[in-house]
Parts: C-alpha cells; structure tokens; sequence
C-alpha cells in the first residue's frame, strides 16, 4: 500500500513541476529594468523595461505597454535559442516520463509484472532527470547572462541594469518538484528489486538440521526393525 502511495506522490510531484516549467515558457518579466521612481523637483516619471523568451516591452508610469516581437528565429540571440530548445527538450522528456509512469505504477494494472513496472519506473525517473537537467540549464544559461548584464550596467551607467524575475524563480522550483519526485519513484523501485533480509542463512540451516535429524531417526528405525527378527529368533532357540 505504501508504494502505491508513494507512487503516486511521485507522479504528482513531477507533473506539478512540469506544469511550473510549461507556464514559464508564456509568462512575462524574465529580466526587468526600472528607470526614475525617485522623487523630484516637479514630476515623478518611472518606465519599466522587461523581456521574456519572445519580445521586449517598455511600460510607462501610465501603465500602456509596448512591445517589439522578436523577428525570425535566425535573428534572436543566440543564448534566447539556447534556453528556447532547452526548455522545450525538457518538457517533451518529461511528458514521456509522465507518460511511463503511468503505465509502470501498480495501481494502474497496466504494466506487466512487478519486475517490469520497476525498470519502467526506472526508465520514467531516468527521463525527468535528463529534462530536469535540461530545464536547470536553460535557466541558469539566462540568469548568467542577466548579471553578466547587471555587472557591465555598474561599470557603465548608460546602460540598463536588468534584475531576474518571478518566472525564473518558478522555474527553478519546478526542476526541485521534479528532482524529488524522481528521487521517491525510484526509492520504491530500487527497495522491491533489492529487499532486505536479517537472517538470509537461518532458514537453510534450520532445514538442513531437521534433514538431519529425519534422517538419524529413519536410520535408527530401519535399524531397530532389522535387530527386531534376530532377537525373536535368539528368544525362540533358547
């Protein structure tokens, strides 16, 4: 029963990490800029510059945004690509791993025997770990170009000095969620294919020394019974 369960928990676990690293490829605000903000002499002006995967904007203190979508693939950033693939190649190993968990699990009764839904569960952990890795890089490829960014802004001020934003964040939570949910499924595969056992000689033993003695009692028997016709005979003669 505790299988089943923690099964299930895995699943749950990758799914919902796998959801937060999907919702990130759609979401706003991956790198943020603010200019003004600070009181003056008449008017207070803030502007907000931000970027995500597939365009850049500029909001203004009256919150009306515009934005520039990124052109064809061949003229965005090489590193955008990057992370681009990344995520994507992440997401399709997971749905593949979502997809053998849910045939190797046991309270599906899809899967074959036990042994079989364990190295199917095996297969399915090995197949979030690699998107895992795919998604983590992907983030860190970005967040290293942002400070990158932010450290040239403070040697030259004219530029902007961009922070990381919330979807990062969520994304990096999601690759724990799935980095724990592997790590429960393959717990309960691993314990079914190697089980413990205190005493592995005692029962052999035990079976050996009752062979044992059955077969001094048989012996003693069968010898009982042959002296048994030559005592009756000696008591005859004399």
């Amino acid at each position: 029963m505790w299988r089943r369960l923690a099964q299930i928990l895995g699943l749950l676990l990758c799914t919902l990490g796998w959801g937060f690293v999907g919702c990130t490829l759609a979401m706003d605000h991956w790198r943020m800029a603010q200019l003004g903000g600070q009181g003056g002499s008449s008017v207070v002006v803030t502007a907000l510059y931000w970027s995500d995967l597939w365009r850049d904007c500029y909001e203004d203190s009256t919150a009306l945004v515009n934005c520039v979508d990124f052109g064809v693939l061949w003229t965005v950033k090489t590193y955008i690509q990057v992370v681009r693939g990344l995520l994507i190649s992440g997401l399709c190993l997971g749905f593949i791993g979502t997809v053998l968990t849910f045939f190797g699990m046991e309270c599906t009764h899809i899967g074959g025997d036990q042994s079989s839904n364990d190295s199917m569960l095996i297969t399915a952990s090995a197949f979030h770990l690699l998107g895992c890795a795919s998604d983590v890089a992907a983030y860190c490829l970005y967040i290293n170009r942002v400070v990158a960014a932010f450290l040239h802004s403070k040697a030259d001020p004219s530029k902007l000095s961009y922070e990381i934003g919330t979807p990062l964040y969520l994304g990096l939570v999601g690759s724990f969620l799935i980095l724990l949910g592997c790590t429960v499924k393959c717990a309960t595969a691993c314990r079914v294919n190697h089980p413990k056992s205190r005493h592995p000689m005692v029962p052999f033993a035990s079976g050996r020394r009752e062979e044992k003695v059955h077969i001094r009692r048989t012996s003693k028997r069968s010898t009982d019974l042959r002296n048994t016709p030559y005592m009756m005979a000696s008591v005859v003669t004399v």
